[in-house]
């Protein structure tokens, strides 16, 4: 049935170029549910732009040029998390769209299945977030936000294996690190809703970090690669920041991602 039809990679190269946000969800959302329906034809006739399209607003900015939060339970501080958040679920839409139609063709339909999935998934985190934002009184945009986040993808472009390594398993593992000190700390001031939120947010990325290594696993099988010292190498060569404890053990376990790989490597 799909070989008749529009193509994922075309629909998935609509998606990453368009530039609004809500635009972007929605057509994040109908790619994922087109696939499922077999309305999309498992075919790689469009190339995957780099970057994707991004909105006017947030301003990107590097890393050393962020401004500070703010301190303690302070308005400011509350939206600059939370815009923060909803940045990061941003990026992970283009992340997940990306891997499905840059690597799909050679991964296979699975691949393609689970990281569309995934998209969607940051898509719904993402419009959470700004809902989020909006009960503040704030909007994704108001706040200049970090601009390597991208990088980790460019960096990882012509290499399915780095780019697993690199962004399920050493990015979004990160996230299962960080969330449960964050969501306590939402919680202990009273926001439930931002709680449950974050506790929406954790249950899927632990899910997501599955994914990754599901299928980083099977291709260095499939290579004839050691998992472990496979991962290492590559997140060696391809990788710019630290990994850096503390850990989440239980997540990362539920995840496949034992501390074989990660221990012995951390700062």
């Amino acid at each position: 049935m799909r070989s008749n039809a529009p193509t994922v990679s075309g629909a998935v190269r609509a998606a990453l170029l368009t530039p609004d946000p809500r635009a972007k969800c929605f057509a994040t959302r109908a790619v994922a549910r087109g696939w499922r329906q077999g309305r999309l034809a498992f075919a790689f006739d469009a190339p995957m732009p780099d970057p994707p399209a991004r909105p006017h607003e947030p301003e990107l900015l590097p890393p050393n040029k962020m401004p500070r939060r703010g301190k303690g339970g302070s308005e400011r501080a509350r939206i600059a998390l939370w815009h923060s958040l909803a940045h990061i679920e941003f990026v992970a839409i283009d992340l997940a769209l990306d891997m499905a139609g840059r690597f799909g063709e050679d991964m296979g339909e699975d691949f393609v299945s689970d990281f569309l999935d995934v998209a969607a998934d940051e898509a719904m985190h993402f419009a959470l977030l700004a809902r989020k934002l909006e009960s503040l009184g704030s909007h994704y945009g108001a706040l200049p936000a970090h601009g390597g986040l991208w990088q980790a993808a460019h960096a990882t472009r012509h290499d399915v294996a780095a780019r697993l390594a690199v962004v399920p398993m050493v990015l979004e593992a990160r996230g299962l690190d960080v969330t449960p000190a964050t969501l306590e700390r939402v919680r202990a001031a009273g926001d439930e809703g931002g709680a449950k939120i974050l506790a929406r947010i954790l249950e899927d990325e632990i899910r997501h970090v599955a994914v990754g290594t599901k299928h980083f696993l099977a291709h260095a099988k499939s290579l004839g690669e050691a998992p472990e010292a496979y991962w290492k190498s590559l997140v060696g060569e391809h990788f710019r920041g630290a990994v850096k404890p503390p850990f989440n053990d239980s997540a990362r376990l539920a995840a496949g991602l034992s501390r074989d790989f990660y221990a012995d490597i951390a700062l």
